[in-house]
């Protein structure tokens, strides 16, 4: 991740490599090993860009639109309850029948999370926002990818400013332990 544009165009972009890993998920059978390698791809990549947008897109949602607060709210919402399903897929094998129901669960709210926002919120935004400050928005959005942590962590703050705060250290400790592991190789 990390593409350039404005905001709109590097979460669309991000949204577009994250169907690609779910629909490699979906082309293998159950049990297949690889599907646990790219759910733990596809769960990197949310989780960067969960707390990009965290960090700066719901801000800009509160700062510009007349409904912004409870939009970033359930945007929030909804990060929330993936990031949970993605912190029990961590203990599952391809194998796991858990692993099959919560990959499906897992794929089918972050496709309705994705068609909600571009097809209602980043609309808004585009029409609320000056080109410049969604340019602006889109270097802060990359920059905070490069730092944010790629496993979930259901109890950490998602608001500023305690995720910017926290989020750098998680994802330097995340990204030693992929590292390690090998996580996020492969396939």
């Amino acid at each position: 991740m990390g593409h350039g544009g404005n905001v709109i165009d590097e979460l669309m972009t991000d949204h577009r490599e994250v169907e690609d890993l779910f629909g490699r998920i979906e082309a293998l059978p159950p049990g297949d090993k690889d599907r646990k390698v790219y759910a733990d791809r596809a769960t990197i990549e949310l989780v960067r860009h969960s707390v990009a947008e965290e960090e700066y897109l719901y801000p800009a949602v509160r700062e510009h639109l007349p409904d912004g607060d409870a939009l970033a709210d359930r945007e929030i919402e909804d990060h929330s309850t993936a990031e949970q399903i993605m912190k029990d897929l961590e203990s599952c094998e391809a194998g796991d029948a858990e692993f099959d129901r919560l990959v499906g669960q897992l794929m089918s709210d972050v496709r309705a999370h994705i068609a909600d926002e571009e097809g209602n919120l980043f609309p808004r935004l585009r029409t609320a926002c000056t080109p410049e400050a969604l340019d602006e928005l889109g270097d802060k959005v990359r920059r905070a990818k490069k730092t944010a942590p790629t496993r979930p962590h259901p109890s950490a703050p998602d608001t500023p400013p305690a995720n910017k705060l926290m989020a750098p250290g998680a994802g330097l400790v995340d990204r030693m332990r992929d590292a390690l592991s090998g996580r996020g190789k492969g396939a």
